[in-house]
């Protein structure tokens, strides 16, 4: 595959970390010395020893609130070939979930990392599912070797955001109803 056509497929996809409400984001069932910014945040994800850990068992859950409305296409999730995260279960538009209650609902897409992707390749998400999303909610379900804990080294979250036009075209549509 030429570099064109593969920029083409990419192209209006931005890396979503600076729409990040980071005073939102949650993680359940993380490490307090192993937190979740270690694998989303700019910086310390790209240090490959910073992991976000699981603690009491392998699963963990994020939340994690947008700033602006935006549209998901991809997701890379890095971590290393035993702990890493293999099945990876996406909500989109979900409150408050917790451990408790997050397979009453059927995912908007579920991942399973290869050990390929686990290395860092972005996966493409089913796009029809994630068009206006205000939040995301991420369940690791378990890991690559079944191991107590998961460790992620990188989540990073490709798409773009909803175009302000298209706000301003539902503003006008509203004011015609009343």
């Amino acid at each position: 595959m030429s570099g064109e056509s593969a920029s083409a497929i990419h192209r209006n996809q931005v890396d979503l970390v600076d729409f990040i409400d980071w005073s939102g984001v949650e993680c359940l069932n993380q490490s307090t010395s192993h937190s979740v910014p270690n694998a989303l945040k700019q910086g310390y994800r790209e240090d490959d020893g910073l992991n976000l850990e699981s603690d009491a068992d392998e699963q963990l859950l994020i939340y994690i609130p947008f700033t602006q409305v935006i549209k998901l296409h991809s997701i890379l999730i890095k971590g290393s070939e035993e702990e890493g995260p293999k099945t990876v279960k996406l909500y989109s538009n979900k409150e408050h979930m917790g451990f408790s209650n997050v397979n009453d609902y059927p995912p908007s897409d579920t991942v399973v990392l290869s050990p390929d992707s686990i290395k860092g390749k972005p996966v493409l998400l089913k796009y029809v599912k994630f068009q206006n999303v205000r939040s995301l909610t991420i369940f690791i379900e378990d890991n690559q070797s079944g191991s107590d804990i998961t460790k992620v080294q990188k989540i990073a979250l490709f798409g773009s955001t909803v175009e302000t036009t298209d706000m301003k075209g539902l503003k006008k549509i509203e004011d015609h109803q009343h």
